[in-house]
């Protein structure tokens, strides 16, 4: 048995003959509020290997002392930037008919659990099988994101008899009939594995670990791993609590290793002016370049992005004259690459500069030359274990140049940003790009939207490209509340909003003046109040100044009132409250003194939203 710090949470050890020898799993309770939950009532454990080696029968032969983990970090973006992360580990070590030794490495959280396997010894073998999978009760509701290799999905809610059995994607958020919720995940993958899935086709109430399509990726790279010896396998991760831990949670950041980075000073989280959701084809414009280069700083932006189409610039001028001007301004660069390689289907250019070591550093050489401080980098298209390398790659070498990452077109977060801060986004989700794809996405966003922050946002930040006033080639349906909130609900360290230059000059000037100094990284997020499919509001705290963003996903008019417990008492503050009008297009703003025994109503219209700023007086 291992408890967490707190003693609220006890991963229990059984055995499936009730003898020494045989079948081995996890038991996960909860002690929520007084009351004993068995949350997760079983987790099979095992690996099956080549060489016909067999961690499926076993015997527990002895089970190590409770270990304290305690570690202080810091973060340079993301959702806290001082990390505390403490937890009980032990270790339980088995062995198999051929006296072969298994460990299972567990450690508890106050906010959730994490375990991985180890093996010892010499050699190279294949890993045929992971038999880790999750017996979830039926009455658990579930949120689930079918499996795409994108990552680009909508979330499903579902429960009882509606239960679909497929593969899934990561995170998967669950919540049983006791009110308990826990988010399913995995950290630390990296060369030594392959990123893994959900799946429950066999039996749709157990949730097991999978490992990639041979499909994906165009059939390049094996989808089974192989190790070698010693080996320890990414961490099997479950926030757990109540929905505040789950969204203000740390656990797959802090779980992965630390950073290989010594000196962080280079890297800048900040806003980035887009031109590719209001124009597909603008990077091909040198004066469109220009445009999204001034809004950058009349918006206090530090940044603007060069998208594909960058190496076919004309009308008035070329990359290297887009790069002068946009350095005039004051402004740093970012610049798109397409992953390139034989794994991805798309030919856009330039493709195959991130391919190989030689490339990248000929690369990351001439853009350091060029002043240019970030790569983004699109179209993996697999999770396969050679993919994940790859990935790994491009970070280990652009940290040489000081060159910031993010990735497109790819895998969800895997704690990496700890280990490789230099990490500073991933998109793996259906954002506001998809206004561009169909008309779905105008019907489903406001919805998809309130479940994100208790999703996909929750294990790393999360390129959504928000704060969209005027339309894309679809119309959204939220009001301009919701666009506005998303600058606070949605995390990212480049926060890259998307509308067109007009969307944001023809605001009135207090969401203008927001968006100008809206941070992109915290020192500390709370979750004031929400449900998946219905609302959330966020409070996020930088420079003693707190930012509250609300939204509303459903199609009625909603009164939500914010508590200020969470200010400091004896304390004054001005409440700057900008929210929806009578209609989606109007931001009406107010002004009040409050402190934190206060609270206030806000009217939000359907598929509203509203944004507050508390500065202390």
């Amino acid at each position: 048995m291992v408890k967490s710090p707190n003693e609220k949470i006890v991963v229990g050890i059984f055995n499936s003959n009730n003898t020494e020898k045989g079948k081995w799993f996890l038991n996960v309770k909860l002690n929520n509020n007084g009351i004993i939950t068995n949350t997760i009532s079983a987790i099979d454990l095992g690996l099956m290997l080549s060489e016909g080696v067999s961690f499926d029968e076993m015997k527990l032969m002895k089970t190590s002392k409770p270990l304290l983990i305690k570690e202080n970090y810091s973060m340079p973006h993301g959702k806290s930037s001082q990390r505390q992360n403490i937890g009980n580990e032990v270790v339980f070590t088995f062995e198999n008919n051929e006296n072969r030794k298994l460990n299972l490495i567990v450690r508890v959280y106050n906010d959730g659990i994490a375990f991985r396997y180890s093996l010892s010894g010499k050699g190279n073998l294949t890993v045929q099988d992971e038999l880790t999978s999750y017996t979830i009760d039926k009455e658990t509701t579930r949120w689930k994101e079918k499996w795409n290799p994108a990552n680009e999905g909508l979330y499903s809610s579902m429960v009882g008899e509606k239960i679909q059995q497929e593969e899934w994607c990561y995170p998967a958020l669950f919540q049983t009939k006791d009110n308990c919720w826990f988010l399913l995940h995995e950290s630390a993958v990296d060369g030594n594995y392959c990123g893994s899935k959900l799946s429950n086709k066999s039996d749709k109430n157990k949730y097991k670990i999978t490992f990639p399509n041979p499909k994906d990726g165009r059939g390049k790279g094996e989808s089974l791993p192989k190790i070698a010896l010693p080996w320890m396998s990414p961490r099997r991760v479950i926030i757990l609590g109540n929905l505040n831990d789950i969204v203000a949670s740390t656990l797959v950041e802090d779980v992965a290793p630390p950073s290989v980075i010594k000196n962080t000073d280079w890297i800048k989280p900040g806003a980035v002016s887009w031109n590719y959701w209001s124009d597909n084809h603008g990077t091909k414009d040198f004066k469109t370049i220009c445009e999204f280069a001034d809004l950058a700083v009349k918006m206090n932006w530090p940044y603007t992005l060069l998208d594909w189409e960058w190496d076919a610039m004309g009308n008035g001028g070329n990359l290297e004259d887009a790069l002068k001007y946009i350095h005039s301004k004051g402004i740093k660069p970012l610049i798109w690459y397409n992953s390139g390689g034989d794994h991805t289907w798309v030919a856009s250019t330039p493709k195959d500069r991130m391919l190989t070591h030689e490339n990248r550093v000929e690369e990351f050489s001439k853009l350091k030359k060029l002043g240019v401080a970030g790569v983004k980098v699109d179209f993996f298209e697999s999770e396969k274990q050679n993919m994940i390398q790859y990935y790994i790659d491009i970070l280990e070498d652009a940290a040489q140049f000081n060159m910031m990452v993010y990735f497109h077109g790819c895998l969800v977060p895997r704690g990496w940003s700890r280990t490789y801060p230099n990490l500073m986004t991933y998109e793996a989700v259906r954002g506001a790009e998809w206004y561009n794809n169909g008309p779905e996405f105008t019907t489903t966003a406001p919805i998809h939207n309130t479940i994100l922050p208790f999703t996909r946002n929750v294990v790393g930040s999360m390129d959504y490209t928000p704060v969209t006033f005027t339309n894309s080639q679809f119309p959204h349906l939220t009001s301009y509340g919701h666009e506005l909130a998303l600058s606070v609900v949605f995390e990212s360290a480049l926060q890259h909003f998307a509308d067109r230059p007009e969307g944001y000059d023809e605001l009135p000037d207090e969401p203008k003046n927001f968006l100008k100094e809206i941070p992109t990284h915290w020192e500390k997020t709370i979750l004031l109040q929400g449900f998946p499919g219905k609302d959330v509001v966020i409070a996020r705290n930088k420079n003693s100044k707190w930012y509250v963003g609300g939204i509303n996903g459903e199609n009625i008019e909603k009164n939500i009132k914010i508590n200020f417990d969470f200010l400091d008492k004896n304390k004054k503050y001005k409440l700057r409250l900008i929210k929806d009008g009578k209609h989606d297009k109007q931001i009406l703003t107010q002004d009040s003194v409050i402190e934190s025994t206060d609270s206030v109503e806000v009217k939000v219209l359907r598929r509203g939203g509203f944004v507050a700023v508390i500065s202390p007086l």
